[in-house]
């Protein structure tokens, strides 16, 4: 009596599953859901990181939250206060020429080391490794080593400029305010030109000798090969790895936190560093959060340029 009752339930539970096994295989079938169907686990993951995150500072930035107290719902009063507090207008400006400072010497130093290196010499693939060392050292073992360098006691840098007669003196490099902000703009800088010197290496190697032997019987000359082919077919690549760039260090907090702290008297402060010290150091994380969400426009901005920008070459 047994037997015939377990067929009969392994029978219908085959049944059962009928109606499912024929939605996956139409699934299989329709290329497009198919497409979904393997990316929505990629999507959730996204959510749970960023999105949720993400909700969790908006919410946070409309209350007047402290560690340890829960606040209550302020609105915009957080980004009101911001716009009239005189040490955030002056992160957003340290924050503007951070930027535009470290990526001018990053595209002019690393284009320049890329064009180098693009050429045929001795020892070519030891500099090409030698390159990388900048960007490859763990970020903190980096400022250490520039912590040395700019330290006023007994500073490398000095003793180099002092030796060759360009100064008298030790610069204060990260005391004086002006050459504080220098300081760790040359920091980032050396940082990130490793990324573009190789990324524009890259982007030279796959341009055809035969465009550059055809300019040169033409009777072109170095600069306007440089000018007229390399500029030109270099622009797509150079544009995507300049809002990389832009993105990264305008949201940048360890070299200048590691530095100087956002010292001295707030003169490098940037709106990564001025977040994290409003928001953690002293407690007050809805004003911090809200910090955070003002360096959101620009870097929302900049994505979708670059969005925009890979679509528009993408189809053409």
């Amino acid at each position: 009596m047994q037997a015939p009752a377990a067929r009969a339930r392994s029978r219908a539970a085959v049944l059962s599953l009928r109606p499912l096994t024929h939605a996956f295989g139409n699934v299989l079938d329709h290329e497009q859901a198919l497409g979904y169907l393997l990316v929505a686990p990629v999507v959730l993951l996204l959510l749970g990181l960023v999105a949720y995150p993400f909700v969790i500072a908006v919410s946070m930035a409309m209350t007047d939250r402290t560690i340890g107290n829960a606040g209550k719902f302020i609105g915009f009063t957080n980004i009101q206060l911001l716009l009239r507090d005189s040490v955030y207008l002056q992160a957003v400006h340290n924050t503007l020429i951070y930027t535009a400072g470290s990526t001018v010497m990053k595209v002019v130093v690393g284009f320049g080391l890329a064009l180098l290196i693009n050429e045929r010499f001795r020892f070519r693939q030891a500099i090409r490794s030698a390159v990388l060392l900048p960007w490859i050292v763990p970020a903190a073992l980096g400022t250490l080593a520039w912590l040395w360098i700019f330290a006023p006691s007994f500073s490398v840098l000095n003793w180099i400029l002092i030796h060759a007669g360009i100064v008298k003196t030790g610069l204060p490099w990260l005391v004086d305010g002006n050459l504080a902000l220098f300081s760790v703009i040359l920091v980032n800088a050396w940082r990130g030109i490793p990324f573009f010197a190789i990324t524009l290496l890259a982007g030279l190697q796959a341009i055809s000798q035969e465009l550059y032997e055809a300019s040169a019987i033409d009777g072109a000359g170095k600069l306007a090969r440089f000018w007229y082919v390399t500029l030109p077919l270099m622009r797509p690549i150079l544009l995507i790895t300049l809002v990389l760039s832009i993105i990264w260090t305008f949201s940048d907090f360890q070299t200048v936190y590691a530095l100087t702290g956002g010292g001295p008297l707030n003169a490098t402060h940037l709106l990564a560093t001025l977040s994290y010290q409003v928001g953690i150091a002293s407690g007050r994380l809805g004003e911090g959060a809200a910090i955070s969400l003002t360096m959101l426009p620009v870097l929302f901005v900049l994505v979708c340029a670059q969005i925009y920008y890979l679509r528009k070459t993408g189809s053409a």
